[in-house]
């Protein structure tokens, strides 16, 4: 029976790295994984502008303006952001100018309307500025061969910002992970349908699908399949090739109905585990179809929702090196106490202004309702034989 860091580990070791990208629309680039650099093409911005609204002028010629002794400037013309001057600013002269515009040739600084009289023809300057003070350079803020983005960063709202500002319309995005989701059972019904004795709504198909719509990766596929190793063998024979990765859920453990150990036996190149010394979830098992790796999570709600958390995870962070997989532990004092030990436990919980508690109400692996609002899960370590007890320091995996 491996432990929780040696079943992760086998299924990383048996994970391949995405290569393969594809271009997308800029705005579908949101959370993927950049596959080349993002080189600037044109300085920004790709002329000296003006940052504020104002006169573009020569600034040595405001030398000792004030309000008491003004200096008077013609005005020879008036730019928007978004045009350009036809001219050149001479001794003496000013050209009105609005916040973005190009500060035209011969002027070398700005000065705010509200150091002036508004003048159209003729305007009167209240202060001075010293030669490039208010100006904005061309290449500001990149310069053309600039690399911006680097190949392997996470695209998020400000990439897509400089992305645009660059004038990418698209983007080559290395693929996000093709996984296929089947949930077995026949006591399972899809939500929606009617209630019938004996048989329960399917959540883990939801919760695994909904976990990888979360982190920005849409499933292959989602389906339910009964109780039948034949025809659940030939769904994973038939999607292994297409798939990255397949997870199932149920048909692990030891009765009658658990099917997953003869699917595994039809279908597998190669067996990688059964069971993790863990609580909830310990009858996991794993193995190879072709190349793809199988993860079979136990059917218990919170055992499929723990296991993915711990073991499904770390695949997607090989797969994709995208950090939105990663699970980011902490160690901090327990809020209230929990007092069933003798085994590595994964709880349910919440974290909130470096603190962590557990939540009331049923901590079985079967239970659902008490999982709602926790964002992590707290270790119990199998050194703690009497559970643990408010003020004890465990460790924390945020979701």
């Amino acid at each position: 029976m491996y432990s929780v860091e040696e079943a992760r580990d086998v299924l990383v070791a048996h994970s391949k790295v995405i290569t393969k990208t594809t271009y997308l629309p800029l705005l579908s680039c949101l959370g993927k994984v950049l596959a080349e650099d993002a080189r600037a093409v044109y300085d920004q911005p790709p002329f000296p502008r003006s940052p504020l609204d104002g006169y573009a002028l020569r600034g040595e010629e405001t030398n000792g303006a004030s309000k008491e002794s003004p200096k008077q400037f013609r005005v020879i013309g008036k730019i928007y952001a978004g045009q350009c001057f036809d001219g050149k600013v001479g001794a003496g002269e000013a050209v009105r100018i609005m916040t973005g515009a190009p500060i035209p040739e011969g002027a070398n600084t700005v000065i705010r309307q509200e150091w002036t009289d508004f003048g159209e023809d003729v305007v009167e300057i209240y202060g001075q500025s010293k030669p490039f003070s208010d100006y904005c350079p061309q290449g500001e803020d990149y310069q053309a061969g600039d690399v911006l983005i680097k190949k392997g960063s996470v695209i998020d709202g400000t990439s897509i910002a400089i992305l645009a500002s660059l004038g990418y319309a698209q983007c080559l995005v290395y693929e996000a992970p093709r996984v296929g989701i089947i949930s077995t059972g026949d006591e399972v019904i899809e939500p929606g349908s009617s209630m019938i004795p004996g048989k329960i709504y399917d959540s883990n198909l939801n919760y695994i699908c909904a976990r990888l719509l979360e982190k920005g990766c849409q499933p292959m596929f989602a389906i339910h399949a009964k109780d039948d190793p034949a025809n659940v063998s030939d769904i994973i024979k038939k999607l292994a090739p297409e798939c990255d990765l397949i997870i199932t859920t149920g048909g692990v453990s030891v009765g009658e109905k658990d099917i997953m150990h003869e699917v595994e036996e039809l279908v597998a190149t190669k067996k990688l585990f059964w069971k993790v010394k863990i609580k909830p979830g310990a009858p996991t098992l794993s193995f190879i179809c072709g190349e793809t790796p199988v993860v079979c999570l136990s059917g218990n709600p919170f055992g499929a929702a723990a296991n993915f958390e711990l073991l499904v995870r770390p695949i997607l962070y090989k797969m994709t090196g995208n950090p939105v997989w990663n699970m980011p532990v902490l160690h901090m004092e327990i809020q209230n106490d929990f007092k069933k030990g003798r085994c590595r436990r994964f709880l349910r919980a919440h974290y909130e202004n470096d603190k962590v508690w557990l939540p009331e109400g049923n901590h079985a692996s079967g239970a659902i309702s008490s999982m709602l609002g926790c964002n992590c899960l707290v270790e119990i370590s199998e050194s703690a034989e009497h559970g643990v007890s408010k003020g004890d320091i465990v460790c924390v995996h945020l979701l």
